[in-house]
Protein backbone atom coordinates (compact mmCIF):
# COMPACT_ATOMS: atom_id res chain seq x y z
CA UNK A 1 0.00 0.00 0.00
CA UNK A 2 1.17 3.26 -1.33
CA UNK A 3 0.80 6.24 1.88
CA UNK A 4 0.32 9.54 0.36
CA UNK A 5 0.95 12.54 2.08
CA UNK A 6 0.55 15.81 -0.42
CA UNK A 7 -2.29 15.86 -3.43
CA UNK A 8 0.30 16.23 -6.24
CA UNK A 9 0.05 14.63 -9.41
CA UNK A 10 -1.86 11.72 -8.73
CA UNK A 11 -4.45 12.30 -11.80
CA UNK A 12 -1.65 10.67 -13.71
CA UNK A 13 -0.41 7.93 -11.85
CA UNK A 14 -3.46 5.74 -10.88
CA UNK A 15 -6.09 4.65 -12.96
CA UNK A 16 -9.86 5.17 -11.86
CA UNK A 17 -9.41 5.89 -8.43
CA UNK A 18 -12.40 4.52 -6.50
CA UNK A 19 -12.07 6.65 -3.34
CA UNK A 20 -13.05 5.55 0.53
CA UNK A 21 -13.62 8.89 2.05
CA UNK A 22 -13.88 9.12 6.09
CA UNK A 23 -11.97 9.57 9.76
CA UNK A 24 -12.11 5.58 10.06
CA UNK A 25 -10.80 5.86 13.53
CA UNK A 26 -10.56 2.45 14.86
CA UNK A 27 -11.89 0.81 11.42
CA UNK A 28 -15.02 -0.78 12.89
CA UNK A 29 -17.76 -2.79 11.05
CA UNK A 30 -18.85 0.15 9.57
CA UNK A 31 -15.76 2.06 8.34
CA UNK A 32 -15.21 -1.69 7.14
CA UNK A 33 -18.12 -1.66 5.07
CA UNK A 34 -16.93 1.44 3.25
CA UNK A 35 -14.03 0.60 2.46
CA UNK A 36 -14.72 -3.11 1.00
CA UNK A 37 -17.42 -1.88 -0.94
CA UNK A 38 -14.70 0.64 -2.30
CA UNK A 39 -12.50 -2.05 -3.04
CA UNK A 40 -15.25 -4.18 -4.47
CA UNK A 41 -15.58 -1.08 -6.82
CA UNK A 42 -12.16 -0.77 -8.06
CA UNK A 43 -12.56 -4.56 -8.93
CA UNK A 44 -15.03 -4.19 -11.02
CA UNK A 45 -13.92 -1.25 -13.10
CA UNK A 46 -9.98 -2.51 -12.97
CA UNK A 47 -9.46 1.04 -10.99
CA UNK A 48 -7.16 1.98 -7.63
CA UNK A 49 -9.02 1.35 -4.39
CA UNK A 50 -7.81 4.53 -2.57
CA UNK A 51 -8.68 5.76 1.13
CA UNK A 52 -8.98 9.64 1.38
CA UNK A 53 -7.86 10.46 5.33
CA UNK A 54 -6.74 13.04 7.93
CA UNK A 55 -3.31 12.10 9.95
CA UNK A 56 -5.26 14.25 12.64
CA UNK A 57 -8.98 14.11 13.80
CA UNK A 58 -10.54 17.53 12.41
CA UNK A 59 -12.20 18.36 15.57
CA UNK A 60 -8.30 18.75 16.88
CA UNK A 61 -8.24 22.54 15.12
CA UNK A 62 -11.89 22.73 15.01
CA UNK A 63 -12.36 22.44 18.80
CA UNK A 64 -9.75 20.90 20.33
CA UNK A 65 -11.76 20.88 23.81
CA UNK A 66 -14.22 18.78 22.09
CA UNK A 67 -11.91 16.36 20.48
CA UNK A 68 -12.44 12.87 21.14
CA UNK A 69 -10.33 10.31 22.45
CA UNK A 70 -8.93 8.35 19.15
CA UNK A 71 -9.60 4.53 19.25
CA UNK A 72 -6.03 3.61 17.49
CA UNK A 73 -3.18 5.54 16.25
CA UNK A 74 -1.60 6.13 12.33
CA UNK A 75 0.24 3.04 12.36
CA UNK A 76 -2.83 0.37 13.57
CA UNK A 77 -4.84 2.02 11.05
CA UNK A 78 -2.40 2.26 8.14
CA UNK A 79 -2.10 -2.09 8.77
CA UNK A 80 -5.71 -2.76 8.49
CA UNK A 81 -6.11 -0.88 5.60
CA UNK A 82 -3.33 -2.73 4.10
CA UNK A 83 -4.56 -6.04 5.35
CA UNK A 84 -7.82 -4.94 3.43
CA UNK A 85 -6.25 -4.69 -0.09
CA UNK A 86 -6.45 -1.04 0.17
CA UNK A 87 -3.92 0.16 -3.13
CA UNK A 88 -3.03 3.97 -1.72
CA UNK A 89 -3.84 5.64 1.38
CA UNK A 90 -4.22 9.53 0.89
CA UNK A 91 -3.49 10.74 4.51
CA UNK A 92 -3.50 14.74 4.71
CA UNK A 93 -2.86 16.68 7.61
CA UNK A 94 -6.47 18.55 8.57
CA UNK A 95 -5.46 22.68 8.90
CA UNK A 96 -7.11 25.85 9.79
CA UNK A 97 -6.74 25.99 6.23
CA UNK A 98 -8.58 23.41 5.18
CA UNK A 99 -11.23 23.48 7.76
CA UNK A 100 -11.94 26.49 6.16
CA UNK A 101 -12.84 25.07 2.59
CA UNK A 102 -16.63 25.29 1.17
CA UNK A 103 -18.03 22.25 0.43
CA UNK A 104 -17.46 23.37 -3.41
CA UNK A 105 -13.95 23.64 -2.90
CA UNK A 106 -13.55 20.26 -1.33
CA UNK A 107 -15.20 18.79 -4.24
CA UNK A 108 -13.21 20.75 -6.74
CA UNK A 109 -9.78 19.12 -4.64
CA UNK A 110 -11.05 15.82 -5.52
CA UNK A 111 -11.85 16.67 -8.79
CA UNK A 112 -8.67 18.37 -9.90
CA UNK A 113 -6.22 16.33 -7.70
CA UNK A 114 -7.79 12.73 -7.74
CA UNK A 115 -10.16 12.52 -11.04
CA UNK A 116 -11.94 9.67 -9.44
CA UNK A 117 -14.29 7.45 -11.15
CA UNK A 118 -15.92 6.51 -7.74
CA UNK A 119 -16.29 8.12 -4.23
CA UNK A 120 -17.79 6.41 -1.56
CA UNK A 121 -18.81 7.51 2.25
CA UNK A 122 -20.92 6.39 4.92
CA UNK A 123 -24.30 7.89 6.38
CA UNK A 124 -23.02 10.28 8.35
CA UNK A 125 -19.78 11.73 6.37
CA UNK A 126 -19.24 15.56 6.09
CA UNK A 127 -17.25 18.23 4.41
CA UNK A 128 -16.67 21.47 4.01
CA UNK A 129 -16.81 24.42 6.08
CA UNK A 130 -18.90 24.08 9.28
CA UNK A 131 -19.62 20.22 8.05
CA UNK A 132 -22.14 21.74 5.45
CA UNK A 133 -21.55 18.74 2.60
CA UNK A 134 -23.16 15.57 3.57
CA UNK A 135 -24.21 12.57 1.68
CA UNK A 136 -27.51 14.56 -0.65
CA UNK A 137 -25.21 16.98 -1.69
CA UNK A 138 -22.42 14.44 -2.65
CA UNK A 139 -25.12 12.91 -4.33
CA UNK A 140 -26.55 15.44 -6.03
CA UNK A 141 -23.16 17.20 -7.37
CA UNK A 142 -21.27 14.31 -7.90
CA UNK A 143 -21.56 14.08 -11.53
CA UNK A 144 -20.96 18.12 -11.85
CA UNK A 145 -17.72 17.47 -10.81
CA UNK A 146 -16.91 14.25 -12.89
CA UNK A 147 -17.71 11.19 -10.92
CA UNK A 148 -20.58 9.24 -9.29
CA UNK A 149 -21.06 8.69 -5.43
CA UNK A 150 -22.19 5.89 -3.27
CA UNK A 151 -23.08 6.68 0.30
CA UNK A 152 -23.43 3.39 2.51
CA UNK A 153 -26.22 2.52 4.67
CA UNK A 154 -25.41 2.44 8.27
CA UNK A 155 -24.08 -0.64 9.71
CA UNK A 156 -26.00 -2.20 12.39
CA UNK A 157 -25.43 -4.91 15.43
CA UNK A 158 -28.74 -5.88 17.79
CA UNK A 159 -30.37 -2.86 15.70
CA UNK A 160 -28.12 0.14 17.25
CA UNK A 161 -25.52 2.11 14.51
CA UNK A 162 -21.94 0.60 15.09
CA UNK A 163 -20.22 3.88 15.52
CA UNK A 164 -16.91 5.23 17.15
CA UNK A 165 -18.53 7.22 19.27
CA UNK A 166 -20.78 3.90 20.91
CA UNK A 167 -17.01 1.67 20.63
CA UNK A 168 -15.17 4.62 22.82
CA UNK A 169 -18.01 4.04 25.53
CA UNK A 170 -17.76 0.34 25.47
CA UNK A 171 -13.98 0.81 26.01
CA UNK A 172 -13.97 3.29 28.89
CA UNK A 173 -17.04 0.98 31.00
CA UNK A 174 -14.51 -1.68 29.97
CA UNK A 175 -16.63 -3.99 28.06
CA UNK A 176 -14.07 -5.43 26.09
CA UNK A 177 -16.36 -8.14 24.68
CA UNK A 178 -18.77 -5.26 23.10
CA UNK A 179 -16.23 -3.45 22.01
CA UNK A 180 -14.36 -6.32 19.67
CA UNK A 181 -17.95 -7.06 18.78
CA UNK A 182 -18.07 -3.60 17.29
CA UNK A 183 -14.86 -3.42 15.90
CA UNK A 184 -15.00 -6.69 13.73
CA UNK A 185 -11.40 -7.79 15.60
CA UNK A 186 -9.70 -7.02 19.01
CA UNK A 187 -9.26 -3.46 20.55
CA UNK A 188 -5.64 -3.01 19.71
CA UNK A 189 -3.31 0.03 21.31
CA UNK A 190 -0.38 0.85 19.20
CA UNK A 191 2.68 2.44 20.97
CA UNK A 192 6.53 2.84 21.50
CA UNK A 193 8.35 0.74 23.95
CA UNK A 194 9.55 3.25 26.66
CA UNK A 195 11.99 2.38 29.54
CA UNK A 196 10.62 1.33 32.64
CA UNK A 197 11.60 0.22 36.24
CA UNK A 198 12.87 -3.15 35.35
CA UNK A 199 11.24 -4.40 38.16
CA UNK A 200 9.46 -7.12 36.23
CA UNK A 201 12.83 -8.29 34.75
CA UNK A 202 14.01 -8.95 38.66
CA UNK A 203 11.10 -11.03 39.37
CA UNK A 204 11.10 -12.95 36.38
CA UNK A 205 8.38 -11.35 34.06
CA UNK A 206 10.10 -8.70 31.75
CA UNK A 207 7.91 -6.27 30.85
CA UNK A 208 7.37 -3.99 27.89
CA UNK A 209 6.00 -0.61 29.09
CA UNK A 210 3.88 1.74 26.84
CA UNK A 211 2.74 5.21 28.13
CA UNK A 212 -0.99 5.69 27.67
CA UNK A 213 -1.39 8.71 25.44
CA UNK A 214 -3.78 11.43 26.88
CA UNK A 215 -5.80 11.23 23.30
CA UNK A 216 -6.17 7.60 23.38
CA UNK A 217 -9.17 5.60 24.28
CA UNK A 218 -8.22 2.99 26.68
CA UNK A 219 -9.70 0.20 29.01
CA UNK A 220 -10.01 0.57 33.07
CA UNK A 221 -7.25 -1.00 34.96
CA UNK A 222 -6.84 -4.50 35.15
CA UNK A 223 -4.63 -7.62 33.89
CA UNK A 224 -5.79 -8.63 30.45
CA UNK A 225 -4.83 -11.90 28.17
CA UNK A 226 -3.54 -10.26 25.23
CA UNK A 227 -1.69 -10.84 21.49
CA UNK A 228 1.51 -8.92 20.93
CA UNK A 229 2.43 -8.08 17.42
CA UNK A 230 6.79 -7.49 17.73
CA UNK A 231 8.25 -7.36 14.11
CA UNK A 232 5.95 -8.71 12.63
CA UNK A 233 5.56 -11.65 14.56
CA UNK A 234 2.47 -12.37 17.11
CA UNK A 235 3.00 -13.49 20.33
CA UNK A 236 0.51 -14.74 23.28
CA UNK A 237 1.07 -11.99 26.45
CA UNK A 238 -0.61 -10.46 29.64
CA UNK A 239 -1.34 -7.09 29.82
CA UNK A 240 -1.50 -4.88 33.08
CA UNK A 241 -3.14 -1.42 32.64
CA UNK A 242 -2.35 0.91 35.75
CA UNK A 243 -0.15 3.02 38.24
CA UNK A 244 1.29 -0.26 39.66
CA UNK A 245 -0.09 0.55 43.75
CA UNK A 246 2.03 -1.98 44.72
CA UNK A 247 5.02 0.32 43.95
CA UNK A 248 3.40 3.58 44.30
CA UNK A 249 3.77 7.09 42.73
CA UNK A 250 3.60 6.29 38.74
CA UNK A 251 2.05 7.64 36.31
CA UNK A 252 -0.98 5.15 34.12
CA UNK A 253 0.68 3.02 31.96
CA UNK A 254 0.56 -0.25 29.98
CA UNK A 255 2.69 -3.33 30.93
CA UNK A 256 3.10 -6.33 28.64
CA UNK A 257 4.81 -9.91 29.21
CA UNK A 258 5.16 -11.52 25.75
CA UNK A 259 5.57 -15.26 26.41
CA UNK A 260 7.96 -17.00 24.69
CA UNK A 261 9.63 -13.55 23.32
CA UNK A 262 13.34 -11.55 24.54
CA UNK A 263 14.98 -9.05 22.64
CA UNK A 264 15.36 -5.11 23.16
CA UNK A 265 12.17 -3.71 22.04
CA UNK A 266 12.96 -0.06 23.21
CA UNK A 267 12.19 2.71 21.15
CA UNK A 268 9.84 0.29 18.61
CA UNK A 269 6.37 0.31 18.23
CA UNK A 270 4.48 -3.03 19.49
CA UNK A 271 0.20 -3.88 18.86
CA UNK A 272 -1.03 -4.97 21.89
CA UNK A 273 -4.59 -6.55 20.88
CA UNK A 274 -6.68 -7.53 23.97
CA UNK A 275 -8.60 -10.73 24.04
CA UNK A 276 -10.22 -10.61 27.69
CA UNK A 277 -10.09 -9.73 31.14
CA UNK A 278 -8.28 -11.60 33.72
CA UNK A 279 -8.99 -9.28 36.79
CA UNK A 280 -8.79 -6.28 38.19
CA UNK A 281 -5.99 -3.86 39.77
CA UNK A 282 -4.58 -5.36 42.69
CA UNK A 283 -2.56 -3.73 45.56
CA UNK A 284 -0.27 -6.64 46.67
CA UNK A 285 1.32 -6.39 50.29
CA UNK A 286 4.67 -7.98 49.75
CA UNK A 287 6.84 -9.15 45.93
CA UNK A 288 6.16 -12.78 46.57
CA UNK A 289 2.50 -11.85 46.32
CA UNK A 290 2.89 -10.47 43.26
CA UNK A 291 4.99 -13.44 41.50
CA UNK A 292 2.38 -15.69 42.48
CA UNK A 293 -0.34 -13.57 40.88
CA UNK A 294 1.58 -13.22 37.85
CA UNK A 295 2.43 -17.09 37.51
CA UNK A 296 -1.13 -17.54 38.37
CA UNK A 297 -2.39 -14.85 35.68
CA UNK A 298 0.44 -17.09 33.30
CA UNK A 299 -1.20 -20.15 33.92
CA UNK A 300 -4.37 -18.51 32.96
CA UNK A 301 -3.41 -17.66 29.60
CA UNK A 302 -1.55 -20.87 28.58
CA UNK A 303 -4.93 -22.37 29.22
CA UNK A 304 -7.21 -19.87 27.50
CA UNK A 305 -4.43 -19.40 24.24
CA UNK A 306 -4.14 -23.67 24.10
CA UNK A 307 -4.38 -24.95 20.61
Amino acid sequence: MEIIKKLIGLTEKYPRPVVALGMFDGVHLGHAEVIRHALNTAKKIDGTAMVLTFSNHPMTVINPDAAPLMIGNRNLRREIFSDMGVDVLIELPFTAEFSRKSPEDFLKLLRDKIAPAYVVTGPNYTFGRFGRGNGRLLLREAENYGFKAEVCQAFTVDRKTVSSTRIRALIAAGDLDGANELLGRNFTYAGEVVNGDKRGRKIGFPTANLEIADHRAMLPNGAYIVRVKVRGETFNGIANIGDNPTFKAQRRRLEVFIDKFSGDIYGEEIFVSFVSKLRDEKIFANVDDLKAQLAEDLRIMKNATAD
